[in-house]
């Protein structure tokens, strides 16, 4: 009896060591988990960001050597490996939910449709404007960081896509000094480096244009650290050249007495090392006395080379409509100009703060197409900075943790900011939103809504039109010609269009919508059309019902 117990006891061990062997092997590794979960992560963004697809092979270097070599620079060396949230799934149900929601959904309500560069793609310069892979005009409307030697911890992708999903912003300025402690004189070159890499990867991921810029100030003339920066973007430029999101302004503010002919020489030793590697690249060129001279760029710009923009800076409470014409000059002259950097205080980026001039260069940057970055992304205590001094928070924040400054800008973004133009608020939703979705546009062209008066003819031409939001929108290129012997001046031309609309867009003018009736008149620029001259204006309409044939008058 005893032998047969323990015969059964020895049986029942050797069955359940026998199911432990059976359930060993049949258990998924833990690594091999982990490289499925981080494949189908890359499916999935693939199949939802389009255009983005580099972005996220490059988000998934740790799933494959191939994808190291791909993304690190001529080196073999992996870039952007500083990433460990995302790195760092290993099974999928121990993801938690915000994260698979942030793997899925790359957009929310600020940008319904798709990412800014999912949206709009590869930007371009055609004539004075910034213009979309359509080819329609295009505003970037972004921040900028403070000097990133003193303030990294606000390079990272939270901050970010706050900046995107919750202000409305649809770029980054990366400002990499390189005197004050910076990238030339005394800070940490490869650190730097790596924080401007870091900030490029984020804003890809995020779909968002970024803006690599070479920060001078106090080195005064561009030409002191040329060597350096021919070095810098020759690097920069080879490694995203397949990037479509990536642009590179390569003076910011020459001071100090340097003269419009020594940053032009500066450029033209820049721009083709850029160009080498990326012919299509946007480079945005500083021009002198902290980037206000545009006027003296005009006069003598850079040729040979497309996709070339230059700088403008500004503090509100500071300059005023003086530098405001100097800008509105040079555009009517062709110069393609670029806001980098400005803010609602004076000059030295700290004291009393001016809503009202604010909201005037918002305005006529708007209706001249110019594209702004707002200074600066830092708690740091002064009038400048965009989040309140008390405020330790990275991203995430709200309302009240912003500067008086950032409650604005966010406004300004949203089109609540009180004090701007309706037509200028108009855009500025527009533009942040990112609602023109490419894949619901289709392009239309219908023949010219004309009119005429004693002297004067305007001819309306539709080039466009898509579905958003249940409504539908239509862009229009209004041409006013002077037929006479003399100059026009204070022209005004009304488009009835049968129903209500509203201005969604708008450039080279100014536009109010009551009713079914939208009224342009000049900007500063072009208020007088010379004796056989015209100028041309472009405007998007939201309506409430479909447009057939709209009545052009010339009041």
């Amino acid at each position: 009896m005893k032998n047969k117990k323990m015969q059964l006891g020895i049986g029942l061990a050797l069955l359940l060591i026998l199911g432990i062997i059976v359930l060993a092997v049949k258990m998924p590794k833990k690594e091999t988990k982990k490289d499925s979960v981080s494949t189908d992560v890359a499916k999935v963004e693939t199949t939802n960001s389009g255009e983005e697809v580099k972005v996220t092979e490059a988000t998934n270097e740790s799933t494959s050597s191939e994808a190291a070599t791909t993304n690190g620079d001529a080196s073999g060396q992996v870039e952007n490996n500083n990433k460990p949230d995302e790195n760092k799934v290993i099974d999928e149900n121990q993801v938690p939910a915000t994260e698979k929601v942030e793997t899925n959904t790359v957009t929310n309500a600020k940008t319904e449709g798709g990412t800014p560069v999912a949206n709009h793609g590869k930007l371009s310069v055609k004539g004075t404007n910034l213009v979309d892979k359509n080819g329609n005009p295009f505003q970037i409307k972004g921040v900028s960081t403070h000097g990133i030697q003193w303030f990294p911890e606000y390079v990272n992708k939270d901050a970010f896509k706050t900046i995107r999903d919750e202000w409305g912003a649809n770029c980054i300025r990366l400002a990499m000094y390189t005197d004050e402690s910076g990238y030339c004189n005394g800070g940490d070159k490869a650190s730097i480096k790596q924080t401007v890499n870091d900030g490029v990867s984020y804003a890809t991921d995020l779909g968002m244009y970024v803006i690599i810029d070479w920060h001078i100030l106090h080195d005064l003339d561009p030409n002191k650290y040329k060597t350096e920066a021919i070095s810098f973007f020759d690097e920069m430029s080879k490694k995203y050249k397949d990037y479509d999101n990536v642009i590179y302004e390569i003076c910011n503010e020459p001071n100090g007495g340097t003269t419009w002919s020594q940053v032009k020489s500066y450029a033209e030793e820049v721009i083709p090392v850029i160009k080498a590697n990326n012919p299509d690249a946007i480079i945005i060129v500083g021009t002198p006395t902290w980037s206000q001279d545009v006027d003296q760029a005009a006069k003598d710009p850079i040729k040979g080379y497309t996709n070339i923009m230059y700088t403008i800076h500004f503090y509100a409470a500071t300059h005023k409509d003086d530098l405001r014409n100097k800008m509105s000059s040079a555009i009517a002259s062709g110069l393609p100009i670029f806001c980098t950097e400005f803010g609602i205080c004076d000059a030295s980026g700290n004291g009393s703060i001016d809503k009202d001039s604010a909201n005037k260069w918002i305005a006529s940057m708007n209706d001249n197409n110019v594209s702004y970055c707002i200074w600066n992304l830092s708690n740091k205590n002064e009038s400048s900075s965009l989040i309140s001094s008390g405020c330790d928070k990275k991203s995430g924040w709200t309302e009240s943790e912003l500067s008086e400054e950032g409650k604005w800008y966010v406004d300004v973004l949203n089109g609540k900011a009180t004090g701007v133009t309706a037509s200028s608020s108009s855009t500025t939703t527009t533009n942040n939103n990112n609602n023109n979705n490419s894949s619901n546009n289709t392009s239309s062209s219908s023949a010219a809504v004309t009119a005429s008066s004693a002297n004067t003819s305007a001819s309306l031409s539709s080039s466009n039109s898509w579905d958003e939001g249940g409504k539908k929108c239509y862009q229009y290129t209004l041409t006013v010609k002077n037929t006479g012997s003399s100059a026009v001046k204070n022209w005004k031309v009304s488009v009835d269009f049968g129903t209500g609309v509203s201005i969604n867009n708008s450039w080279n003018g100014t536009f109010s919508a009551s009713g079914n009736t939208v009224t342009v008149t000049p900007a500063d620029f072009n208020n007088e059309i010379k004796a056989g001259s015209s100028v041309e204006v472009g405007f998007i309409i939201k309506a409430n019902g479909a447009v057939s044939n709209p009545t052009v008058t010339i009041n």
